[in-house]
């Protein structure tokens, strides 16, 4: 797909890999870039900057109303990046009730499923769109430290394939980007070597230009994949080793960065 003359949304694109995404678009030629925010006045920054461009829109995207107003607002939108989410830091027995892997399912799988399908007549009256839905490793391998953000991130790698069946017949690429541990305010608590948001947008623009169904966008994400494939087992008890602090390396970064 074209991305000079697209116009993109950006779900959480006033910081960290949203707005990475934002001026990502912005550098590549996209005519329109909207920018959700929770709070509106979050990405006032972006559009003093480029006014004539950047449209900040109010979106919580567990918020029904504002899911369907964004739809109505952004009615020209040809490319949807998915890209809010919440990790509580709350594992799934040793958390106080269930509040937290709610919030997080409610953050990283309904949110981005409300928006594909406030979205898909949208991008349906145009001759190419796509959507791309930000991942993480923690999506391909179960990691016990991260609760219920682990199996948040599997069910929208799970969403996203059905998503891209349902939405082939009308032209709309789906693309899964799995990313590893990013220097974001997210990412504040993991040490180690960690990728700057502007690589991971990077990556994900380059899959959406070429319609990539599925695109690990960095080194540790393909590293994790790596060893997922080799030793399953190995890589699950390294997994279990983490929970007692342990950090557990399997290259130049290691899982317990996810």
């Amino acid at each position: 797909m074209e991305i000079k003359d697209s116009v993109a949304l950006v779900t959480g694109g006033n910081r960290g890999i949203g707005e990475a995404f934002v001026l990502a678009f912005l550098e590549a030629g996209a005519r329109r870039v909207y920018v959700g925010a929770r709070q509106i006045e979050n990405a006032a920054h972006l559009v003093l900057a480029h006014p004539d461009r950047v449209v900040a829109v109010e979106l919580d995207i567990t918020n029904p109303d504002q899911v369907l107003k964004a739809a109505q607002t952004c009615s020209d939108v040809s490319i949807l990046v998915n890209n809010a989410g919440l990790f509580a830091m709350q594992r799934l027995i040793g958390a106080p009730d269930l509040s937290a892997a709610r919030a997080e399912m409610e953050v990283n799988y309904f949110g981005p499923l409300s928006m594909c399908r406030a979205f898909a007549p949208v991008l349906a009256k145009h001759k190419e769109s796509a959507i791309a839905n930000v991942l993480s490793a923690g999506g391909i391998v179960a990691v016990p430290g991260m609760g219920g953000y682990s199996p948040s991130k599997f069910a929208g790698r799970a969403m996203t394939t059905c998503v891209r069946a349902e939405l082939a017949a009308q032209n709309t690429k789906v693309t899964a980007l799995i990313v590893g541990s990013v220097d974001t305010r997210m990412a504040s608590h993991v040490t180690g070597f960690k990728e700057p948001p502007s690589a991971i947008a990077a990556a994900g623009l380059a899959a959406i230009a070429k319609g990539s169904d599925e695109v690990d966008t960095d080194f540790m994400a393909i590293d994790v994949r790596a060893n997922l494939a080799r030793d399953p087992k190995a890589l699950e008890k390294a997994m279990m080793r983490s929970l007692s602090g342990e950090r557990v390396t399997t290259g130049r970064q290691g899982p317990s960065g996810l």
